[in-house]
């Protein structure tokens, strides 16, 4: 039975308010990212959209730590962690992608219309991160999606292309692991997911002068990523 703020003791319910807050000063990053944006200091606005990205891959393991749902049972930070991650996984990159030059001009609006539109959608899904720790459909990585079309230079043709199946992909019902928490292959998902964030930073820091070869090594970890996904999800229907 939960037990009432005063029950607690104060250090502890400062440590989960704190926690809260830092899931959602990436609203505040992402707000700075987008300013950048519309500036043009693309630099400045991949930096402030890793130190959001990074928020969201250790917030949740605060929050377990400190207990915050046994703490604050009347504050709903689940709700806060989705409302931080459609502007931080969804807005920003859909700024990004109506002034950067990554897709055909007259195509940007439908861009930004599909990635919000089917994000909306996913978002709302109450199976979308499943009991097992898996998110169901392609779990909105639209800024980690736009960082690598720019850091890759492609032709916004194919952006465009990629883009499409993405959005298709949100409505297929597969399994796509979490990290941090899906039980099978755990330990080296987290390991390399660590190990890709840090290249990931580093290669933001340096641009526009990242390395095309770092680049493209980096993107193993997201064939990783697609290919330990699917791995999973056919073996476990071949179990039945």
């Amino acid at each position: 039975m939960p037990q009432t703020e005063t029950s607690r003791p104060p250090i502890r319910l400062a440590l989960a308010y704190l926690v809260h807050l830092f899931t959602a000063s990436g609203v505040v990053f992402g707000f700075v990212a987008i300013e950048s944006i519309v500036n043009n200091e693309f630099r400045e606005a991949f930096l402030w959209m890793g130190a959001a990205l990074l928020v969201d891959m250790v917030d949740g393991t605060f929050a377990r730590a400190v207990g915050v749902k046994e703490l604050l049972p009347g504050f709903d930070g689940a709700l806060l962690d989705n409302m931080t991650d459609y502007f931080n996984y969804v807005i920003v990159p859909a700024v990004f992608l109506y002034h950067g030059a990554i897709l055909p001009e007259h195509f940007r609006l439908v861009g930004v219309a599909g990635i919000c539109l089917s994000s909306a959608y996913q978002f709302c899904q109450k199976d979308a991160k499943t009991s097992d720790h898996y998110f169901r459909g392609f779990p909105s990585y639209w800024n980690v999606t736009v960082i690598y079309l720019l850091l890759l230079g492609t032709d916004e043709r194919l952006n465009l292309a990629v883009l499409a199946l993405l959005v298709v992909l949100v409505f297929v019902p597969i399994k796509y692991i979490y990290p941090s928490r899906t039980e099978r292959f755990r330990r080296t998902s987290v390991a390399l997911t660590t190990l890709w964030a840090a290249v990931m930073l580093g290669m933001l820091y340096v641009y526009p002068h990242t390395p095309l070869w770092l680049v493209q090594v980096s993107l193993i970890y997201v064939a990783y990523y697609f290919g330990i996904s699917l791995f999973i999800e056919v073996s476990n229907r071949l179990r039945g």
